[in-house]
């Protein structure tokens, strides 16, 4: 294949959801930091129902189509729309995201032959036993994988023993855009949210899923009002887990004292409200809202689950426990809160820990030399 010199190179994500988990969230931050002279891009999903990355993606010039799948079944009969999809818009590459839009990704690759490049976003070994049997009989039938942290790339080895090249692409997040705009005490959320200046805010941002562990995010943070009585904390998101999460916290006594604001298009006023940013995660691939709270200025404490541990580093840009010992991030907040210049300093190393090494611009600069090589 020749050099697409006279014309766009044609990218078509494809991926289950567009709600905002961070697979889906990276797609409109890449989109806008794209060299959109070179390249077009185009995005499919299959669920209706969760869309919330779709204004964001269009917004940024993106062209969005659904194909409703009402479950992974459905969604795998999709191959045949999908390549005639590519043949209708003349795609050049099929970059697909997460396992079952990886697996339907795939299909099409043997139906039409275009290059197709898949990104891990998650350990093998998290997966239901039936995710990987697919994923390791379909691996090979794709041109490049692609993992978002060494751990995950590690794990594809492991589990999957791939013949198709595996490289790592850090994620990123938009240090432009993620930027603080005034201090934690000053907030406006806090002020919405009937929190006082002086309070310790411990948040963080998450899909309620059992990898994120909130049930243990909560009894942490209750030992930490036990000792701090104005501590107060901020849960942002939703998911499948959210009615036991909020169960929990109402078990725990922490009603009057935790905010759950919902899923939010937008996060980064709360990231502002949040003087620590804490995950008690037990598995992870490489978190968006981590590299977000980070670039917001967030003291960060967490445990060290996967892609977390490449991303923080330890007493330097943040606080990492072991992940079999969440009821130690406790006294790492305490240390936190009774010493303002060490939380300072956390805060600005770990603006300049995403900065130096985890930027959209880097991610997005390594993405386009994927693109241009396969597609050329």
């Amino acid at each position: 294949m020749q050099p697409h010199d006279s014309k766009q190179i044609r990218i078509l994500h494809v991926i289950k959801s567009l709600g905002r988990g961070g697979a889906e969230m990276l797609l409109p931050e890449t989109l806008k930091a794209h060299d959109r002279e070179r390249f077009e891009f185009h995005y499919l999903y299959f669920l209706p129902w969760k869309n919330q990355m779709v204004e964001a993606i269009e917004q940024a010039g993106g062209r969005v189509t659904c194909l409703p799948a009402k479950n992974n079944l459905a969604l795998l009969r999709q191959a045949k729309r999908i390549a005639h999809y590519c043949r209708d818009h003349q795609i050049d590459l099929i970059h697909a995201h997460l396992p079952w839009a990886g697996f339907v990704a795939r299909r099409v690759h043997r139906l039409t032959r275009i290059l197709t490049l898949y990104t891990e976003h998650n350990l093998q070994s998290r997966y239901h036993w039936a995710t990987r049997w697919i994923n390791r009989l379909t691996f090979n039938h794709q041109s490049l994988a692609l993992a978002v942290s060494d751990d995950v790339k590690d794990s594809i080895a492991e589990y999957v023993r791939p013949r198709i090249e595996v490289r790592t692409v850090l994620n990123g997040v938009n240090t432009d855009s993620f930027v603080r705009t005034c201090s934690a005490a000053a907030a406006p959320v806090r002020t919405q949210l009937n929190i006082s200046p002086e309070s310790l805010v411990i948040g963080t941002v998450a899909v309620f899923r059992f990898q994120k562990r909130l049930d243990v995010w909560l009894e942490v943070f209750q030992k930490i009002q036990q000792r701090c009585p104005e501590a107060r904390g901020i849960i942002v998101g939703a998911g499948p887990l959210e009615s036991d999460i909020r169960q929990h916290c109402n078990l725990l006594g922490l009603d009057n004292s935790v905010h759950f604001p919902g899923l939010q298009t937008d996060v980064r006023p709360y990231f502002e409200a949040m003087d620590v940013f804490m995950m008690t995660s037990s598995f992870e691939g490489l978190p968006i809202a981590l590299l977000e709270a980070m670039s917001m200025q967030c003291a960060i404490v967490a445990t060290a689950a996967g892609g977390i541990k490449q991303v923080l580093r330890d007493g330097i840009d943040g606080e990492a426990t072991p992940v079999e010992s969440p009821e130690a991030l406790v006294d790492r907040v305490l240390a936190l809160s009774k010493d303002p210049d060490r939380m300072a300093m956390r805060k600005q190393a770990a603006r300049q820990r995403v900065v130096d090494n985890y930027s959209i611009r880097r991610m997005v600069h390594e993405l386009e030399e994927i693109y241009k090589q396969w597609a050329s």
